[in-house]
């Protein structure tokens, strides 16, 4: 502990010092991925939603959840989520669509889905890992963020895999269900801050690479219990951007996981959080061209 005469000393110092050396210093610029660190998202794996607070952009995950993108896709190309609301938004947790009655109660004409609460890596999966706490990895698969066993098991295990599951950081997608572990249908949730609990309890299938500020914008409440002033905000257009005319197709690219610049914003975050870093602190770069959205 320093004495009272020594923290004088100090203070007098502080007083001393010119202006500019008392100056916060100017914070480390982000890194910028060179023109071959970037990845152009697949049109079929890119999800379009256009509401009234402006437009969101999710990058499927067939590897994660495949039943379920492949439900995400249909449903899409039925124009089933056209003009569906937001019933269940709740500040600091998530916001929660796809219900055609729009009170939580409603889904859709399909049967519903088997939980895809954990995946299978592969030697071949294109996992990037940035931490490895004790007995596990954690890292992207594209721009989703995941908890997996170790590269070590894959030799060990005889099976050439590992178990892996989808992590709910700030705009991850995950499916609603009621208690009934394969009882998801067409409902899903997009993540307005994170949410560990969640994780291996309720299915992954993409993330927002574009438009979180349009999630965290949606009118929080419940529309059927009174909780929501006026109308809740709804979704205008869901399209699979494959569907989409090219006029009207938006381009997303992304910094690929294993470029230099995203080392470098990992370094930085663990810098900057120390033992408090979480892969959900690292907001992949993103660039987004063309593809005007509809009229609200």
């Amino acid at each position: 502990m320093r004495t009272r005469a020594a923290a004088l000393t100090s203070a007098l110092a502080v007083l001393a010092a010119p202006a500019w050396a008392q100056e916060t210093p100017a914070p480390t610029p982000a890194p910028v991925p060179a023109p071959s660190e970037w990845r152009e998202v697949a049109p079929d794996n890119l999800l379009v939603i256009d509401t009234n607070r402006g437009r969101i952009l999710i990058e499927l995950s067939p590897l994660a959840a495949p039943g379920h993108v492949e439900r995400i896709r249909l449903l899409a190309r039925r124009q089933f989520y056209d003009g569906i609301v937001w019933h269940r938004v709740i500040d600091w947790f998530m916001a929660q669509t796809g219900d055609p009655l729009g009170n939580g109660e409603g889904q859709s004409w399909y049967p519903n889905l088997k939980g895809e609460f954990t995946f299978q890596r592969t030697p071949e999966t294109p996992f990037v890992a940035v931490a490895r706490p004790t007995g596990s990895e954690i890292g992207f698969i594209g721009s989703l963020p995941v908890q997996t066993q170790p590269d070590s098991l894959l030799a060990l295990n005889g099976s050439g895999r590992a178990s892996s599951w989808g992590l709910y950081c700030p705009g991850v997608a995950g499916m609603a269900r009621d208690d009934d572990p394969d009882s998801a249908n067409s409902q899903f949730f997009l993540m307005r801050q994170a949410y560990p609990s969640l994780e291996k309890r309720y299915t992954v299938w993409g993330r927002v690479v574009s438009g979180l500020d349009v999630v965290r914008a949606i009118k929080v409440g419940e529309g059927d219990n009174g909780a929501m002033v006026g109308e809740p905000d709804r979704m205008i257009r869901v399209r699979v951007a494959s569907d989409l005319p090219e006029g009207e197709r938006p381009t997303v690219r992304m910094a690929d996981p294993a470029s230099a610049a995203v080392a470098e914003l990992v370094r930085q975050a663990r810098q900057a959080k120390g033992a408090d870093f979480s892969i959900c602190d690292i907001d992949l770069p993103v660039q987004v061209s063309g593809g005007a959205a509809p009229a609200a």
